[in-house]
């Protein structure tokens, strides 16, 4: 049973000049529980190698990689798993390739694409995005936490809300029928990313006791 209940996802441009590596090593420190490495403006040789300095540390304490959108290098590295969005290549042809070797995880912005995402196989959907968000320019208007709600009362599969989610609404999203949080900039712009991911799972664990 994979745990997605705090998800880190990655942002070099958001680290103040700290590398991948440095902000995942505090992030573990912390009690992260996965990690989706996304490198959305470099060469195939550089992501590769970013994630190459990833999967040992991680690998070593059990917590999943993920690869952002691209199959081929989560392949190649023998990450845990591969996260797609809705314009990335399709969970049915990835699946296809990927076999049962890789966790494939669906962004979802509606309640349509969360459940054809469960309907094609799915291993968990991201929920995106919960609150507006300045990581992301490409994405829908908001779920809030009622949509969040309504999606969470339809699929079975894990769900983790991503979008503009933070110490300060984390619990609300939990509270809404997520299994998990993902964040970016409340860990990656963190001037102390184990402190700050140390309280989100704080946080995370006391809401999710909540719901028993």
């Amino acid at each position: 049973m994979i745990d997605f209940s705090l998800y880190l996802v990655t942002d070099r441009s958001l680290s103040k000049g700290r590398s991948n590596r440095d902000i995942v090593v505090a992030a573990v420190a912390g009690g992260v529980t996965c990690v989706q490495l996304r490198e959305k403006h470099c060469g195939t040789r550089e992501f590769i190698h970013e994630a190459l300095a990833l999967r040992p540390l991680l690998r070593d304490r059990r917590i999943p990689l993920i690869i952002n959108d691209r199959l081929d290098i989560a392949l190649a590295v023998e990450a845990d798993g591969v996260h797609l969005g809705q314009s990335d290549m399709p969970l049915a042809m990835a699946r296809k390739i990927a076999g049962s070797s890789l966790i494939i995880g669906i962004s979802a912005e509606s309640t349509d694409d969360a459940l054809k995402a469960e309907q094609e196989g799915a291993d968990y959907i991201g929920i995106s995005p919960v609150f507006s968000t300045p990581t992301k320019t490409d994405t829908a208007a908001p779920l809030d936490l009622g949509g969040v709600n309504k999606i969470c009362g339809l699929v079975d599969i894990p769900l983790v809300g991503i979008g503009g989610i933070n110490r300060y609404n984390a619990a609300s999203v939990i509270g809404a029928g997520a299994d998990g949080v993902a964040v970016v900039s409340a860990i990656v712009s963190a001037d102390d990313p184990t402190d700050a991911t140390r309280t989100l799972k704080t946080l995370v664990e006391q809401a999710l006791a909540k719901k028993g």
